[in-house]
C-alpha cells in the first residue's frame, strides 16, 4: 500500500521531461559567447525570463539566430545592436543606460522616491489633525468644567 503514491508520483513524473536543447561549438570562446547572450536577451513572449529560461518559440528562435550568428563570426556587440535595431532596446534584459531607457532606469526611484513623501505628507497631516482634534476635545473639557463649576456656585 505504500508503494501505491511512490508509484502514482513515478508516473506523473513522466510528464514532466522536457527537451534540453544543446549547441556544438568548435570554439570554447564562441560557446561562451553564446551563453552569456541568451542570459543578456529578453524573451519577448513572456518579458521576465531571459532567452534562455524560456521555452517560447520566439526564444528558441532567437536562441538558433544568436547561434547561427556567431558560427558566422560575428561578434558580441554585433549580435546585439543586431537584435537592438530589429526589436528595440527591450530586447536586452538589463538595457544600456541612455536618452530612449532612461525611463527604465529611472522610473522606479521616483515611484519609491513619491511613495516615500506621499506617506510622509499623508502621516504629517495626520498627526495635525490628531493634535487639532486633543486641542478641541481639551477646549471642551475646559468648558463643560467651567459650565459644571459655574453650576455648582449657583
Amino acid at each position: 500500500m505504500k508503494s501505491l503514491p511512490i508509484l502514482i508520483l513515478l508516473v506523473l513524473s513522466f510528464q514532466c521531461v522536457a527537451g534540453v536543447e544543446y549547441k556544438k561549438f568548435d570554439d570554447p570562446e564562441k560557446e561562451q559567447a553564446y551563453g552569456v547572450l541568451i542570459e543578456e536577451l529578453r524573451c519577448l513572449v513572456c518579458q521576465n525570463q531571459t532567452i534562455a529560461d524560456s521555452n517560447a518559440d520566439l526564444a528558441k528562435d532567437l536562441r538558433r539566430q544568436v547561434y547561427e550568428m556567431l558560427e558566422k563570426g560575428q561578434s558580441r556587440d554585433e549580435i546585439v545592436d543586431f537584435m537592438i535595431e530589429r526589436y528595440g532596446d527591450f530586447v536586452m534584459y538589463n538595457p544600456q543606460f541612455k536618452a530612449k531607457t532612461g525611463v527604465l532606469w529611472i522610473a522606479p526611484f521616483v515611484f519609491l522616491l513619491s511613495g516615500f513623501i506621499l506617506v510622509w505628507i499623508i502621516s504629517r497631516k495626520k498627526i495635525e489633525n490628531n493634535m487639532e482634534a486633543n486641542e478641541q476635545q481639551k477646549q471642551k473639557k475646559i468648558k463643560v468644567k467651567s459650565l459644571l463649576d459655574q453650576g455648582d456656585q449657583s
